[in-house]
């Protein structure tokens, strides 16, 4: 099996191409708030202390759509790799 989009039909290839679309144009929408929402979260790192990451999980479970869950998990995760 092939996963070159050339080889799949055009009914495929376009709904492929509309999802990419759709999750693009959701990610420049949402970038900004998924930032601050991350922001938020990692600031209790220091109250939370051991705790943190299994509230952190919670908090980010909690949200949605998924996509929007990914955002803030992404950057969560980058501000944590950022001050380490």
């Amino acid at each position: 099996m092939s996963w070159n989009l050339a080889n799949r039909p055009a009914d495929e290839r376009q709904a492929q191409e509309d999802e990419k679309s759709r999750l693009f144009e959701f990610w420049q929408q949402n970038l900004e708030r998924a930032k601050v929402e991350a922001g938020k979260l990692f600031g209790e790192r220091s109250k939370r202390k051991g705790r943190w990451g299994d509230w952190v999980k919670d908090e980010i479970d909690a949200l949605s759509p998924p996509e929007y869950q990914a955002l803030v998990q992404r950057e969560v995760n980058r501000l944590v790799a950022a001050d380490k």
